[in-house]
């Protein structure tokens, strides 16, 4: 399984943003893109996704930018992944068992412990430990 680069670019988005917006100061994109050494154009698009999904917001204006709408101690990693790459399953069994598919239950099993471990990774430990290093 792999997660696409969007999803690479948007983690590493919100780190920066925990790490470093404040209300009264948001990030702006060109400097978050100038940071991550991606096109404005594409992180913008990202960035429309993850506003989407509650966990940041826009500032509009000349020092306008984006800010965390959630608490940064309660964004997970899979939130961003959510918010980027959907809430799919990631395995669909072609032969139509349905739910009495053992192969199905084993993957699904397998997807919900990642989720959960993604789920209980926070981003501000990332930061918490990049200061103390």
């Amino acid at each position: 399984m792999k997660y696409s680069q969007a999803t690479d670019y948007a983690l590493h988005a919100m780190l920066y943003l925990v790490a470093s917006a404040t209300p009264e100061k948001p990030v702006g994109v060109q400097l978050l893109a100038e940071k991550l050494g991606v096109s404005q154009t594409y992180l913008s698009k990202l960035m429309t996704k993850l506003v989407k999904a509650g966990l940041i917001q826009s500032a509009p204006g000349a020092n306008g930018g984006y800010r965390l709408r959630k608490n940064q101690e309660d964004i997970s990693f899979l939130n961003v992944i959510h918010a980027i790459e959907g809430i799919a399953s990631l395995f669909e069994c072609s032969i139509n068992h349905g739910e009495e598919c053992l192969i199905q239950k084993v993957v699904l099993d397998a997807e919900r412990q990642m989720e959960q471990q993604l789920e209980s990774k926070k981003l501000v430990e990332l930061v918490k430990l990049f200061k103390t290093e």
